[in-house]
């Protein structure tokens, strides 16, 4: 597929969805249009996979007779491979191609009623799951899709028509799930990439809301690329809080391969959409873990460690800072707790206990979280002083992010750091695309990317630190202290705007004259 179809792509998908929203919030109708195109790509491949099956039998998945005898002969073999291969089941009936057709009507104005069906099917999807391994990835997966909210419509035919409108337009795109290309990527990649930009024109328009599930891809990035310098490929990549999954399928997008994915998300509904956006990136169910619960409070991965762990954590988040995590082996070495009020370092310390002696992390925070001093100082003292882990602090710039405009930081962690002598600090805090929302261009990535490899220092730009200056400096990390941005201004040569003056009020002085000679030309007073 072309960039010109995959931007077609994403714009038929954005259409449908703007159609479908009416009066509702992005957030609102994101769950809708989501999961209706999540339900046509499970049909679709379910399809797919069951014609593989049967190709021997010279017949179709759709031709089966259900009721016949030897349909349902058919049916039961083939849902016992399917829950096995892709982890859940859908008949003949119930694929998204026959329901839009049922939806149909003799013409544009009239509709078939499939509310009923449609709810039903989404029932079944979860249904067909029960005891079987892929439970957990399918449990509630579309409960946020309510068909009977009068947000769709104020009466159930109303609510019936624009769905069926909506699947019909949906059923008119192929998503070519099936398509494979030799050395690039596959069709499924392409449809991921046109749910990623649905997410985050979502995002877009949610205000505040949309950093609770959605990191800007330019950051995406920058995360993904410092945790998998040097490797080719990984065993784990974990995110606790990963909203949308999109910063983990990020990470596998700089690697030839991860072999599991890892995460916990406390809002259900993003706990929901981010397990819908990893199938629909052709993430086996086997391959990938995430847990809904609030991760500092309740982590649901206690004995794993991973190779790679990226965050962006709402930041300066409240917590309980219960004296009891004292002893909980997350917090117990570093002699303090992070303030109830800012559980930035609290991330930090629940990240560190999960990374592997090989691993990287790297951790989206607040500027605030690199100089406060108190509790936060101590643990900043503990992580460099007594473990060495910090690697690298970089400065991006103000507004990436939604439903903030502060400037933020990564903070890059490693256990078993290359260069243990120093610490790299850059400040790309200037170096961006400005807009409504600032953008890092693709040369703002490169510059930062190449920085941290090549751990080299650039005038105004990066800094290699000793730790005995960080010691110096009492521990504090904020950037500008490392690294001199200052700009001097060009000298003034105040000879040269003497004389100008003096050429100004000369100029201004005949004006005055000719004003007055008019003045008395016209016999009026002169303003003087």
């Amino acid at each position: 597929m072309s960039e010109d179809q995959k931007k077609q792509l994403e714009q038929q998908l954005w259409n449908i969805a703007n159609e479908l929203r009416g009066k509702m919030n992005a957030d609102e109708f994101r769950d809708y249009i989501l999961g209706f195109i999540f339900y046509k790509y499970l049909a679709e491949k379910m399809e797919m996979y069951a014609n593989t099956i049967l190709e021997t039998d010279g017949i179709t998945y759709k031709e089966i007779k259900e009721n016949s005898e030897q349909g349902k002969e058919y049916i039961e073999a083939i849902r016992e491979e399917s829950l096995e291969k892709l982890g859940y089941f859908l008949k003949p009936s119930e694929l998204f191609s026959e329901l839009a057709k049922r939806g149909n009507g003799n013409n544009d104005t009239e509709s078939n009623f499939i509310l009923e069906d449609l709810q039903e099917i989404l029932n079944n999807i979860q249904l067909s799951t029960m005891g079987t391994e892929s439970e957990e990835d399918f449990d509630n997966l579309f409960e946020d899709m309510d068909l009977n909210s009068t947000k769709l419509g104020k009466t159930t035919d109303a609510r019936n028509k624009l769905i069926a409108k909506v699947l019909s337009h949906l059923d008119k795109i192929d998503f070519q799930i099936d398509v494979q290309t030799h050395g690039r990527a596959s069709q499924r990649d392409v449809l991921g990439d046109a749910y990623e930009y649905l997410i985050g024109q979502f995002a877009s328009g949610a205000g505040k809301k949309a950093g609770e599930f959605y990191t800007p891809q330019q950051v995406s990035m920058i995360l993904a690329k410092l945790v998998t310098t040097g490797k080719t490929k990984l065993k784990s990549v974990y995110d606790p809080t990963c909203g949308s999954g999109s910063l983990l399928l990020r990470v596998a997008k700089e690697v030839e391969e991860v072999s599991n994915f890892y995460g916990q998300e406390l809002n259900r509904t993003t706990y929901n959409l981010a397990r819908m956006n990893m199938i629909l990136h052709d993430v086996h169910y086997r391959k990938f873990d995430i847990k809904q619960e609030d991760t500092l409070e309740h982590p649901q991965h206690i004995e794993h460690q991973f190779e790679a762990i990226v965050a962006n954590p709402p930041f300066s988040a409240q917590w309980s800072a219960n004296p009891l995590f004292t002893n909980d082996d997350r917090f117990s070495q570093y002699g303090k707790l992070a303030p109830k009020s800012k559980a930035d370092y609290a991330f930090v310390q629940h990240m560190i206990h999960h990374l592997a002696e090989n691993g990287t992390m790297a951790i989206v925070l607040p500027h605030g979280a690199l100089f406060r001093s108190g509790a936060e100082q101590i643990i900043r003292k503990y992580l460099i002083e007594d473990r060495n882990y910090l690697d690298a602090v970089i400065g991006l710039p103000a507004n990436l992010f939604y439903g903030t405009s502060i400037p933020t930081s990564i903070m890059v962690f490693k256990k078993c750091r290359e260069n243990p002598e120093n610490i790299l600090f850059i400040d790309s805090s200037k170096h961006f695309e400005r807009g409504t929302q600032n953008i890092l261009r693709p040369k703002d990535i490169e510059k930062i990317i190449t920085t941290y490899r090549e751990r080299i220092e650039v005038e105004k730009y990066s800094y290699l630190a000793p730790l005995s200056e960080i010691h110096e400096n009492e521990y504090n990390l904020n950037i500008p202290r490392y690294v001199n941005t200052f700009e001097e201004e060009e000298p003034v040569d105040i000879a040269k705007v003497s004389a100008k003056l003096k050429t100004l009020e000369n100029k201004m002085s005949d004006t005055d004259k000719e004003l007055i000679a008019l003045c008395k030309e016209l016999n009026i007073d002169t303003p003087f």
